[in-house]
């Protein structure tokens, strides 16, 4: 990159010597500067309001101001700073907080030195960055089929077509109408994506609601 300006990159991590690691990986890289460290999330969000860095590589649990607030102020604020999450916790829960927070990536600490180089640059052009792990779990959660949950009266209705009612016998015990039993199965059947009776209550008999 001779001749390109270089990408300016602040390190915020709580814990020493991971941040003393993560610096010395990118300290052979030419097209990588590390201006400035923090320790906190705080000093973080200060250091780079004052810095104006490219990049900022933030931990997520941190004591004081966490990844995440810091990350939230970071975006906020006059900086035109990327932040990439830097961490060892991979959960859906710390994942969708960073991202919602404006994290524009995510990378785990077992990530190489080319992958966070790569990463860095691709943060300072805008792009989204997602460790390997962490892109599967989103992928998957975003696939997982939302689940609405049954009104207990709904459940009655369902136990009751468990049992071999018919919708007249189903309205006899519950003591209501015929018509409302039907409008409860049409909720039943919309809430747990499916189209009849049977398969209504299999789906329910497999998530435990009956």
């Amino acid at each position: 990159m001779s001749g390109a300006a270089k990408l300016r990159v602040v390190v915020v991590d709580d814990h020493t010597v991971m941040r003393a690691g993560v610096v010395a990986l990118l300290a052979p890289e030419p097209g990588i500067e590390v201006v400035g460290e923090a320790d906190d999330g705080r000093s973080g969000v200060a250091l780079v309001e004052d810095l104006r860095p490219d990049v900022a590589l933030l931990d997520l649990r941190m004591p004081g101001l966490d990844g995440v607030a810091a990350t939230e102020r970071i975006v906020a604020g006059p900086s035109r700073t990327r932040v990439l999450i830097l961490t060892t916790y991979d959960t859906d829960t710390e994942i969708e907080r960073a991202v919602e927070a404006g994290a524009i990536g995510y990378l785990l600490k077992d990530t190489t030195r080319e992958q966070l180089v790569d990463a860095i640059r691709s943060a300072a052009r805008g792009e989204t960055v997602l460790a390997p792990r962490v892109a599967q779990k989103l992928v998957a959660k975003l696939r997982r089929p939302t689940q609405t949950a049954l009104t207990a009266r709904e459940v009655d209705v369902l136990a009751a077509v468990a049992d071999g009612l018919s919708n007249p016998d189903i309205a006899k015990r519950l003591v209501i109408g015929e018509a409302t039993v039907k409008t409860h199965l049409l909720r039943i059947f919309a809430k747990l994506d499916v189209s009849d009776r049977t398969r209504a209550v299999v789906v329910a008999m497999e998530r435990g609601v009956l």
